[in-house]
């Protein structure tokens, strides 16, 4: 019987690089502290030899596991999957794995918050569109590790968002701009694991900006989708038009129900924008297709960014652990939104004053 195949070691790549031991391991790390030269020899002999780490035997030497985790509420999330396909990207570049924890009803969630797995596998947790209790919350922060909250502002702890408050008042205000002072405003569906932090602020947003114009509260315009799909639209849209007076715009929290709500509004026999303004949030990918004005958020950006700063506080752990990075939104004109009937306003597709409080949204900020 031919003896067993001896797997090479990293002392086998620092000798075919040239490079000592810790070289090799800080490359493999991905620590910028080897230089470009340096690491190209490393991988080099890395491929040539065939060499593969043990995250298991570089976890006990380092007490690192080289792995990042997710907490997500649903991967079915056009905002999670984009985010995480960034994230993703982030992580490649650095040599960290990525694990994903979906908790999509209360029993997962219950188990998750009771184990926290992430504790054994990961060296730092991000918490991607997931609305936390206070005693979840201090669960997490006694993980031992960096925790980066994904999508919402999280006070006292890292995080990176876009101003959703700000983001809804620039879209109301292209709104008011167009000519429209009946505006609604739709709320998408909520699971058990649902999401409010960016409905409360985009509704905060929208409240803001008619405020800002003048116009009187009316609750009645405030309606949620209480099922998924068409059905839900279709409850939603109909307690709308059964109005006294209806609305001659619809701001959806998102992109999705922004679509749901076209169909049924078409579907009815009223034109869009004509009878019927329709603005969204997220610029999804469908939006452009479906021509849907919205105020656009750079989803795969927040992912990449929240995957830097995840491995930052893992290199760095007296880093602040408080690091909020805030990112722009921008408002998408489409063929979805125009002058009610009627006229009024500055004119279909005038842009907010120039002047004017927040006319742009801000650039990104980081404090």
């Amino acid at each position: 019987m031919p003896p067993a195949q001896r797997h090479p070691t990293m002392a086998d790549v620092a000798e075919r690089a040239g490079v000592s031991v810790s070289t090799v391991s800080r490359a493999l790390r991905g620590l910028s502290t080897v230089s470009p030269d340096a690491r190209r020899r490393v991988d080099e002999a890395v491929r040539a030899l065939s060499f593969v780490v043990s995250r298991q035997a570089a976890s006990l030497v380092t007490g690192k596991t080289g792995a990042v985790a997710v907490l997500a509420p649903t991967l079915k999330s056009w905002f999670v999957g984009s985010a995480l396909a960034g994230l993703g990207a982030a992580l490649r570049d650095t040599g960290l794995d990525l694990l994903v924890y979906s908790v999509s009803d209360l029993a997962d969630r219950a188990v998750f918050f009771d184990r926290l797995p992430a504790r054994r596998n990961a060296d730092a947790l991000l918490v991607v569109s997931f609305d936390l209790t206070a005693e979840e919350s201090a669960r997490l922060d006694d993980l031992g590790m960096p925790v980066v909250y994904v999508s919402q502002q999280a006070e006292g702890r890292a995080s990176v968002y876009v101003d959703d408050v700000a983001g809804a008042r620039h879209g109301v205000r292209h709104l008011v701009n167009l000519g429209h002072r009946r505006i609604a405003y739709v709320h998408a569906a909520r699971g058990p694991s649902g999401f409010s932090f960016s409905s409360r602020r985009r509704l905060l947003g929208y409240r803001e900006a008619l405020a800002e114009a003048g116009i009187e509260r009316d609750e009645s315009l405030v309606v949620e989708v209480r099922a998924s799909g068409r059905r839900g639209a279709e409850e939603a849209v109909g307690a709308l038009l059964g109005l006294r007076e209806p609305p001659t715009a619809i701001f959806a929290e998102i992109d999705q129900v922004a679509i749901e709500v076209m169909g049924v509004l078409r579907g009815a026999g009223l034109d869009v924008p004509g009878s019927v303004s329709v603005l969204g949030f997220d610029d999804h990918e469908m939006a452009e297709w479906m021509q849907l004005s919205t105020i656009a958020q750079p989803a795969e950006e927040i992912g990449r960014v929240a995957g830097e700063l995840a491995r930052a506080l893992i290199d760095a752990p007296d880093a602040d652990p408080a690091r909020h990075v805030v990112l722009p939104t921008r408002l998408i004109p489409r063929a979805s939104t125009g002058a009610p009937r009627g006229g009024g306003g500055n004119g279909a597709g005038d842009p907010p004053p120039a002047d004017g409080p927040d006319a742009t949204v801000p650039a990104p900020a980081r404090r």
